[in-house]
C-alpha cells in the first residue's frame, strides 16, 4: 500500500511535482543558480510536528523506486528516515521551531565531494584513515539524546577541532558503505529498520547490513538541495551552498510497512 502522509516543501523556484495519478510518483526539482541562495525540494511526513512525536518506529520497511537527473548533483539528495537534527539553522528541510539534536538516521544518501558526513576514523578492514562520507551511500547514524562527553566536546571546540570530532565520534555512531549504482537509471531501493539491525537492498540484492540502528522516533524525508556540510578527520568544519545546474530527483511506488 502506498504511503500517503507526504508534505511537499520547497524554496523559491524549486518545486515538487506530482507526475501521474499513480500513488507516490513525484519529481523534486531545484533550479540552476549560484552559491548565493539555498535551493531545496522535499517530501516529508513530519512538518509542524515536534521531534518527539515523529511518526515512524521500528520494525519498519521502506521501499521506493528512484532516479536522478545526473550522478554529480552539487549538494545532497536522498531518501530515508531521520530525526531532523538540524532543525534550527541548517537547511536540510529543517523546521525553525526545533532545537538542534544529535543525528539519528537510516537512508540512501547522495552527497557531493564537498561534503564529509561521517564521524568514523577508519573504514571497515581498510588501513586508510577514511570512511565513506560522500558519494552515494547506504548510511546509518545512532545517537543518544544526551551524553556526558558532549560537554568536553563543546569545551574542546575552540582549541582543538580534531579532539572535538574524536569525542563526538564516541557519541555519534555511524556506519555506511559507498554504492556503485547508476543513480540516473531507475532502481528499486529498500531499507529494513529493526531494533538491533538495519539492512539495505538495491533491486532486491542486499548491499549493506549494520548493527548500528537509529533511535526512534523518526520521520520520512525525500529531498534534493544544493547544501553541503563537512567535519573532516583533520578538524576542518565547512558548510554552505553550492553553485549548480537544474537537477531533479524522481521517485515512485513509495511504500512504508510497519512489520509485526
Amino acid at each position: 500500500m502506498a504511503y500517503a502522509q507526504l508534505n511537499p516543501r520547497h524554496t523559491l523556484n524549486a518545486s515538487v511535482e506530482k507526475i501521474s495519478d499513480a500513488p507516490g510518483h513525484y519529481r523534486l526539482l531545484i533550479p540552476s543558480g549560484s552559491s548565493d541562495s539555498y535551493r531545496l525540494a522535499q517530501l516529508d511526513d513530519y512538518a509542524l510536528i515536534p521531534r518527539g512525536r515523529f511518526p515512524l518506529r521500528f520494525p519498519l520497511t521502506l521501499s521506493l523506486s528512484a532516479r536522478t537527473s545526473s550522478d554529480s548533483i552539487a549538494g545532497t539528495w536522498g531518501f530515508g528516515l531521520w530525526n531532523d537534527p538540524f532543525g534550527i539553522s541548517l537547511g536540510f528541510g529543517g523546521s525553525p521551531f526545533r532545537l538542534p539534536a544529535l543525528p539519528n538516521a537510516v537512508w540512501f544518501f547522495g552527497a557531493s565531494k564537498e561534503n564529509y558526513l561521517s564521524f568514523r576514523e577508519t573504514g571497515r578492514g581498510d588501513p586508510a584513515p577514511t570512511f565513506p562520507a560522500n558519494g552515494f551511500l547506504a548510511q546509518v547514524f545512532r545517537s543518544p539524546k544526551f551524553h556526558p562527553w558532549l560537554v568536553p566536546a563543546g569545551l574542546a571546540l575552540p582549541f582543538s577541532r580534531k579532539m572535538t570530532r574524536r569525542l563526538l565520534g564516541k557519541v555519534i555512531h555511524d556506519d555506511g558503505v559507498a554504492l556503485g549504482v547508476d543513480v540516473t537509471q531507475w532502481h528499486r531501493y529498500r531499507l529494513d529498520w529493526s531494533l538491533k539491525r538495519v539492512a539495505f537492498e538495491v533491486d532486491d540484492v542486499p548491499v549493506f547490513e549494520s548493527p548500528v540502528s537509529p533511535n526512534p522516533p523518526l520521520g520520512l524525508v525525500i529531498w534534493i538541495d544544493n547544501q553541503y556540510a563537512a567535519f573532516t578527520p583533520e578538524g576542518k568544519i565547512a558548510m554552505g551552498v553550492l553553485e549548480g545546474k537544474d537537477e531533479w530527483l524522481e521517485i515512485k511506488d513509495l511504500e512504508i510497512i510497519n512489520r509485526p
